[in-house]
Order: C-alpha cells, then structure tokens, then sequence
C-alpha cells in the first residue's frame, strides 16, 4: 500500500505561508501559589474570560450551504468548516495530505485508485462514514437523473473537474468493503488527487440528504470541525464544536459565528469596535490605518488568483474576436491598481497567475492603446464606436480579487466611452449575478474572478474556459476545439514537463482568441485582533477555522 508522501502526480505548491503576527505566549511572572484553593479560583477566573466565540466578518453571504452546488467562495468558507473531503490541503499550501481518507493505491495504468477509509468517523447526525457513504456522494454529482439532484441543482464542480455527462472522466465508484473504496477512470488524470481533495467534494451524510432533500441546502450535515446550527439570512451563519471531531484536540474554539456585512469600511470598523474578531477582504484605502493599530494584525492571503472582465461570446460583436481585442487595448489595468488596490495586485496578462507551475511569462498582453482600440473596431466594422449601449455586469461584492467591482467597472466604463462603446452598469443581488452570468442572458460583458482550488492549472484554464465547463464557470461560452484537445491531453499527461509545455500553448491561444480581460492578481488582505491564534491563510482562499484560537 502506497502511504501519503509529497510526491503526487501532480506537482504542489508546498510553501506554507505563515500568519504575520503570531508568536509564542508570553508566560506568567507571578509567583506560584501555593494554596490549591486559590490557585483553583485563579484558572476559575482566567477559564471565564477565556474567549471561545470566533466572529468573522465577511463581504456577502453564501448561496448554498451544499458545497457540491456551489461555485462561489462565500458558500464554500462554510463547508470547509462542515465537511470534510477524502483528502485535503497541508494549512498554508496545496499539498494534498490524508483527511477521511487515510492511505491509498494507484494502479500501473493510472486507471484505478484505491482507498482505505479512517474508521471511526461519525457524521453530525451519528450516522457512520464508511465507503457506502463515499458512494453515495459521488453517484449523487455524478448522475444527472439522482433523485437526489433536487431542483434548479446542478454539480457544476463535478462537472468541470471530471468532464460533463456522457464523458465523465470518473466511470465507477465502488465500495471494495466498509473501509474501501475503488475509483475507476476513463482516462488517465493527472491531478486526480488535487481536485479530490477540495471542499466542493465535501462527504456529506447520506441519510441527512434522503431526509431533508431540498432543504440539505440549508441545513449542511458532514464530518467537519463544526456542526451547523443556524443560517440567518444575508446577516449570519452560527457553526458550533463538533465534540467528536476526529482529529484530536480539534476544533480549539466553540462556536463561529460568520457575519455578512457586505461594506468594507463597515466591516473594518465592526472589527475597531470589537464586534468582529477576523475580517475577509480589507478596503486597499484601509490599509495605513489598519497597520497603525497595534491591537489589530494584517494578514496577507497568498496571491493565487484572477480578476478579469469576461466577454458573453453568445452576444453580438462579442463573438468577433476584433472586438474583444479593440476593448482588451482600451483597459488601462496598471490605473486599476493604482486606483483601488493600493500596490496590493499586479497587471494580469493571463488567465492564471505568474505563482503557479505552467505559466507562460513570454506572452505579451495588449498594452493600453485607445488608438489601436479605435482602429480594430474600424476594421471590424465599427468607425463611430459600438451603436448600442452594452450591459457591463459589476459585481456587488466585495472579492478577494476585486475589493470594489462597480467601481472598477465606472472606470472601465469610463475607457470604454472614449472609444465610443457606450456601457450600462448593472449590479443585481451575488446569487442573481452569479446565475444570471451563467446562463449568458442579460449580460454583454461581466466582471468576475476565481481563486485557485488545488494548485494545478487544469483548475483555471480547463475549469474556466474549456467547453466542458458550459455551462458553469464558463461564463464567456468561449469554445475552441484546438484548446480543449490540448487540455485533455494536459489532464491525461503525468510528465511534468510535458504538461507545462502545454498548458503554455493553451495559454497562447486564449490570449490570441481574447475571451476575456485579464485584469489583476491580487494579494487579499483580512485583518484580525492581535489576539487571534492559530489563523494560517490558504492560497486557496477557504481555511479552516479549526485551528484557531484566543491568546
């Protein structure tokens, strides 16, 4: 039996990138007692102002609180902390290490993948994890007439990680035994193990689902640190202690309470005033004075996203690939960043960033020329600018990799009118928006972005932009034939070279076919009180809060 090593098939990122702030506890200098009473009355005192509630301020609330029908980050920070996955990431990185599962066995051909189940392990409702349940979860995603597939449900994760119906990348899941279970392939999958591991593939309990149906959405029952306890409604979400957690010691707090306040400057001051104790996604213009407070900590997530404007190829001239290079010369990205993110994100040029393995650093992006722009539309038929208005989806919250999208699109906006393309904004409610674009309707152009799930490039490129993902994170409807054969072929390719080589190539013709507007990568900033513990930020953009604790 092969046992957990760093050495996967896929490449990881294994650089844990540590929390700006925490240290060691400082211990007592006060003389030891030595009446067992009053030493009792002591810790009585200090056990009582022991903090054990985390409060954490966040831009928006969750869709769905079913990672497996679910794209936005918001929905899956709660599942991260009610599910568990087969395997998860090491804190800080996107190395793959053992979670309900505890050991595995790939066969010669890359074909079959045996795992050994933890034993023990018990759902939120009592009911046993066992292979039974693993299968469950994945006929589930995978079968689109399952019963369990409620309406206006769709497994869009599943979907674009493992190939859509009648294509599925995983053919069979089987239980061997109680503690086993086998996966077959179609095909070879070079980041098999990555994308297992997400919090989207969360397990969740079989007989909660065949109960609650529907309503599973709103009451989320899986293996995690935390059990849930209550969802009010685009204000919070309260999540208590699993007390039979399977990692021991785990979780160090009691309960989490994780608040919406979708402004910024609001969330920061609830954290001033003691009402927050961690906040998502700092205002850049925050940031001087965040830094001035020493009863406040800055931390810095690890760059590893992508904030873009995407065109909707269902609309006209968005399906001229003119157009879209004319209005790719008319961004002034560099002014962006300037402009509302306070040197914390860089121009981006491709749909992934410069952080992560296959990267191409020779491609050129489109620099900001309105004389160019003005001539590509000329040539393709546009001399006097676009005839009518188009409708620029912003997106109404705040991201990691947009702070503030309606104000990054009134500067687009503003671009876009100097040459003539006149733009109406529209922002509607996170989960109309993220439906909405989905579907390609309403919108001509939309803001949008994505953080890296696993720390493979299959995750941004093939996830995002590969025809496989209509409908679902493809939300330009971009096809291109020569582009989806280099990417399957990149999925089935366990040679590390040889896979960058070609996510380079693929990377050369999304610049050139221009299905979207690379805007910026940036460096998310949460501030937290100096006294919290114990918080590692992911790349990925979802931790755990199990960890964490009160100094």
């Amino acid at each position: 039996m092969k046992r957990w090593t760093s050495s996967f098939l896929a490449v990881s990122m294994t650089v844990v990138f540590a929390l700006t702030g925490c240290g060691d506890t400082t211990s007592s200098t006060e003389p030891k007692k030595t009446d067992s009473t009053e030493t009792t009355k002591e810790t009585d005192k200090k056990d009582a102002k022991k903090q054990d509630t985390l409060v954490v301020g966040r831009g928006s609330d969750s869709v769905s609180l079913d990672p497996a029908i679910v794209t936005d980050g918001e929905s899956l920070k709660i599942g991260q902390q009610v599910f568990d996955s087969l395997l998860e990431y090491k804190e800080g990185s996107t190395e793959v290490v053992p979670a309900l599962a505890d050991s595995y066995q790939v066969s010669p051909d890359g074909l079959k993948y045996s795992f050994k189940l933890r034993q023990g392990v018990k759902f939120h409702d009592g009911t046993d994890f066992n292979a039974d349940a693993v299968v469950f979860n994945f006929t589930r995603w995978s079968d689109p007439k399952s019963e369990f597939k409620f309406k206006e449900d769709s497994f869009d994760y599943y979907d674009s990680m493992f190939g859509p119906d009648g294509n599925r990348i995983i053919k069979h899941v089987k239980a061997v035994d109680a503690n086993t279970v086998e996966f077959t392939l179609s095909q070879p999958q070079a980041p098999f193990l990555q994308n297992i591991a997400m919090t989207c593939f969360g397990i969740a309990s079989p007989k909660a689902i065949q109960e609650k149906k529907e309503n599973f959405k709103n009451e989320p029952v899986g293996t995690g640190p935390f059990v849930f306890k209550e969802w009010k409604h685009n204000d919070s979400i309260t999540l208590e202690k699993n007390p039979n957690y399977w990692k021991e010691g785990l979780p160090k707090i009691n309960k989490v309470i994780v608040r919406s306040i979708p402004d910024n400057s609001a969330r920061f001051n609830a954290l001033q005033n003691g009402e927050i104790d961690l906040m998502e996604d700092l205002n850049p213009d925050d940031l001087s004075v965040l830094e001035s407070k020493s009863d406040l900590q800055k931390i810095d997530r690890p760059s590893f996203n992508i904030g873009y404007l995407g065109f909707n190829l269902k609309k006209k001239p968005f399906d001229d690939v003119k157009v879209r290079i004319a209005l790719s010369y008319a961004v002034n990205k560099q002014g962006i960043v300037d402009a509302f993110f306070a040197g914390q994100a860089t121009p981006a040029i491709n749909p992934m960033p410069p952080t992560l393995w296959g990267y191409n650093d020779s491609i050129k992006d489109y620099p900001y020329d309105l004389e160019q722009a003005k001539k590509l539309l000329a040539e393709a038929g546009y001399p006097n600018g676009l005839p009518d208005p188009i409708t620029f989806y912003a997106m109404p919250v705040s991201r990691p990799y947009m702070p503030d999208g309606k104000k990054v699109a009134e500067a687009i906006q503003a671009d876009f009118e100097k040459i003539g393309v006149k733009v109406k904004i529209e922002s509607p409610d996170w989960a109309t928006y993220l439906d909405d674009t989905k579907v390609g309707a309403k919108d001509d152009v939309y803001i949008m972005g994505w953080t890296g799930d696993n720390g493979d490039p299959d995750n941004f490129i093939y996830t995002l932009l590969d025809k496989d993902s209509i409908p679902g994170n493809n939300r330009s409807f971009y096809v291109n034939e020569e582009l989806h054969k280099i990417l399957v072929a990149a999925q089935q390719q366990v040679d590390q070279d040889k896979r960058v080589e070609l996510y380079k190539q693929a990377q050369e013709i999304i610049k050139k076919d221009a299905p979207w507007i690379p805007l910026v990568h940036s460096t998310p900033i949460l501030a937290a009180k100096a006294s919290v513990k114990g918080f590692v930020p992911s790349p990925t953009g979802t931790e755990a809060y199990a960890n964490i604790y009160f100094e």
